[in-house]
């Protein structure tokens, strides 16, 4: 039987990114992200749920996390889950987390996190190479006839 294990998310950080290095060199952080879900319940009302799901960013990542984000930046992780369980005295623990491989910064940048990237200044800080299409020329839209409907 074929699995498949990937985890889309778009939130907001619940705490500053926690960055660490762990003794090879490899930087890791840690971030708390919410994620607002709304549905209609049975009466027909709109109802609000919060899911707090725990993130660990691996290398580059995790740095351009510790460096540019900070408590209520908006992002969007592609990852997927691993259980971790541990031992701690005497007890056994569980928990369900998101290994984040991809995040893309959302919104504007808002005060912190000076400088640039290392990639010539003007280009969105980003984990991953920027995958964004060409601007095109005119700000409002294409044209009547270039519409699929």
């Amino acid at each position: 039987m074929a699995s498949y294990n990937r985890v889309v998310l778009v939130g907001n950080l619940t705490r500053d990114p926690e960055l660490r290095y762990i003794p090879s060199g490899t930087a890791v952080a840690d971030i708390g992200l919410a994620v607002n879900d709304r549905r209609k319940n049975q009466n027909g009302e709109w109802v609000e749920e919060t899911q707090f799901i725990d993130v660990t960013l691996w290398a580059r990542t995790a740095e351009v996390a510790g460096e540019y984000l900070s408590k209520g930046s908006s992002v969007l992780i592609e990852g997927r889950l691993k259980y971790d369980t541990w031992e701690k005295d005497g007890q056994k623990h569980s928990k369900l987390r998101v290994v984040g491989e991809r995040m893309q910064m959302l919104g504007g940048r808002s005060g912190g996190g000076g400088g640039s990237q290392g990639s010539g200044g003007g280009e969105p800080a980003t984990a991953e190479p920027a995958t964004a299409e060409p601007a095109t020329a005119s700000a409002a839209g294409p044209p009547d006839k270039d519409l699929p409907f």
